[in-house]
């Protein structure tokens, strides 16, 4: 029998003009300890080296300068909130791998924001757009060969485990103990903090199933809609997802919302800003506060 290929799309559909992406709708058999499991068994495999870590970490004002560079260009392209950590990821695991910056960092930095964004939307930036965030320093061809580099350095091993990949696997886990009104806004503020902890360097070397954790842990400190023997038991519940314990993911809690109080006192955004904002009314007792952050 004769297959069709046609996808079925209605008529409508097609006369209208693609400005918005259609995404499939969260599917709950891809979801769940199994496949936090899985995440948690490749994690390691996309970690940087020590020697890196400990090489950045002495010195990371270079290291930060490009991944806030990176941010402030995924921003502006519009890019999903995957590209960023995914990016910089590719950025650090080539590093890791030669110990040295090339003739432009930044066209490195441009270089795996187009590999990112390849791998995770339909409608991937140019290399036009990222020349001109550059301010042409370097040119279309260039960054081409910089794209060959990288993937020839990393053997194609591109997609990389981020924090963005445990958080909807995280919030699904908390939405069947109760938390289906809060995940839209704890998806929002997790996802900044985490681009908070993947441009500080402080965090580097960090598993990014605990930087998901402790991202969404201080979220939910932040937005203060849960007396404290509840928050606490989703703090247990959280580091018992990552597989670490309840002190160590308290540790990083409190060290993201340090990092945050540093940045907003040095009026710099902590991630990437979001299409639509929310005007909350109540104000949280809590270090981290959510709605000082433009969103």
């Amino acid at each position: 029998l004769p297959v069709s290929l046609w996808c079925e799309e209605s008529e409508e559909d097609q006369g209208e003009p693609q400005d918005s992406i259609l995404r499939a709708r969260w599917d709950p058999s891809v979801s769940g300890h199994r496949v936090i499991q899985r995440l948690l068994h490749l994690e390691g495999r996309y970690m940087p080296s020590m020697l890196y870590v400990t090489l950045i970490q002495r010195d990371p004002q270079r290291r930060e300068e490009i991944a806030k560079w990176a941010l402030e260009v995924c921003c502006d392209c519009g890019c999903d909130e995957a590209v960023f950590p995914l990016s910089v990821s590719l950025m650090d695991r080539y590093l890791s791998a030669y110990l040295s910056l090339p003739v432009s960092p930044f066209c490195l930095a441009a270089g795996c924001i187009l590999i990112a964004s390849k791998l995770t939307e339909c409608e991937t930036v140019t290399a036009d757009a990222l020349c001109t965030a550059a301010e042409f320093s370097f040119q279309p061809s260039d960054l081409r060969e910089m794209e060959r580099v990288v993937l020839a350095a990393l053997r194609w091993d591109s997609a990389a485990v981020t924090p963005q990949d445990f958080l909807p696997h995280f919030l699904s886990s908390m939405e069947e103990q109760g938390e289906s009104e809060l995940v839209s806004m704890l998806r929002r503020h997790s996802d900044t903090l985490a681009a908070l902890c993947v441009c500080d360097s402080r965090f580097l070397g960090a598993p990014p199933s605990l930087i998901a954790a402790a991202s969404l842990n201080c979220a939910l400190r932040g937005l203060g809609s849960k007396a404290s023997p509840q928050r606490a038991a989703m703090s247990e519940t959280l580091a018992e997802l990552c597989q670490t314990d309840p002190a160590v993911l308290q540790c990083y809690s409190e060290m993201i919302e340090f990092s945050l109080r540093q940045r907003l006192q040095s009026g710099l955004q902590p991630g990437p800003t979001e299409k639509d904002e929310e005007v909350e009314n109540e104000r949280p007792g809590t270090p981290t506060d959510m709605r000082e952050i433009d969103f």
